[in-house]
Formats: C-alpha cells, sequence, structure tokens
C-alpha cells in the first residue's frame, strides 16, 4: 500500500507554521488542504480535547463568517493533536490565506462570550470546550508564527 502524502514530512523538523498539505482537483475546480500546525509534534505537549474543541467551533465559525466564506470547505483538528486543517477552494499557497488565518487567530484570541455552538442542542459534546486554552493556544501560534510569518515555516521541511 502506497504511504500517504502526510506520513511522508519529516515530523521531527516540523515547526510550528502554515502549510500546503494537498493540492487536489476534480474537474477544474482546486481544493487545497492547508496544514494550519499550532505546536511541534513529538516535542510540545499535545494539545487537550476542550481546547481544540473550541478552536474549532471559534475558527469554523470565524472562516465562514469572512471575505472568503465561500471558499471554505472544512476547518477542523488533526487526530495527532498538533493542529488543524483547512480545506479551501483553489489553487493557493500559505501567503494568499495567512491574513485570514491570522484574524482567525486573533479572533480567538480575543473572543469573549459563550463560544458558538455550545449547548446540547448544537454539538455531540458541548461540555467540552475550553475558550481558555483556545486562547492560550491562539496567543502561541500568534506568538510562534503568525505574527511574524517566517517563510521557512510555510514550506514542509525536507
Amino acid at each position: 500500500m502506497e504511504k500517504i502524502a502526510s506520513f511522508q514530512i519529516n515530523h521531527e523538523r516540523l515547526l510550528p507554521g502554515l502549510y500546503v498539505s494537498r493540492l487536489d482537483k476534480s474537474g477544474e475546480e482546486f481544493v487545497t488542504t492547508f496544514d494550519i500546525r499550532i505546536t511541534r509534534p513529538n516535542f510540545d505537549d499535545v494539545m487537550d480535547t476542550a481546547s481544540i474543541h473550541a478552536i474549532e467551533h471559534l475558527g469554523a465559525t470565524y472562516l465562514r463568517s469572512s471575505a472568503i466564506k465561500d471558499k471554505v470547505l472544512y476547518f477542523g483538528p488533526m487526530g495527532c493533536r498538533t493542529g488543524f486543517y483547512l480545506l479551501i477552494f483553489g489553487n493557493l499557497t500559505p501567503s494568499d490565506i495567512l491574513p485570514y488565518i491570522k484574524d482567525t487567530f486573533l479572533y480567538i484570541l480575543n473572543f469573549e462570550g459563550k463560544i458558538p455552538g455550545q449547548s446540547a442542542i448544537e454539538c455531540g459534546n458541548y461540555k467540552d470546550l475550553s475558550l481558555e486554552g483556545a486562547k492560550c493556544y491562539a496567543k502561541k501560534y500568534l506568538d510562534e508564527f503568525l505574527l511574524n510569518s517566517p517563510i521557512d515555516r510555510m514550506i514542509y521541511p525536507n
């Protein structure tokens, strides 16, 4: 069986950043999958589920209300709990979406109030949400990558 592309990335050299994970085409339409890597794999502690869940609710709400809302297919966590995937219509680069990702994490950092979708009617695990944790990870990602955005953190390491 062929090894999938994400398993071919050297995770020992992967730092917090914004990477193109995949570029797919169906007919004439491209879909770019972005790797929003918040923590350093196998080095930093993995993110807890309550924080990830809150980032998912806030990030998806923000992105699906932003200027690129018609291009957003999916925003959700990686199984390894080190970041998120964002699937967007179009053949895009990290630089193309960097302003939207920065705005998303600033939104999370500054959010006050009840998390969108935080009820038993709207969510299958509404009690497992941590706004405080989401804000901590948003600050970490902003400080370690988004506020200075080094170009080498937008290209997967060998």
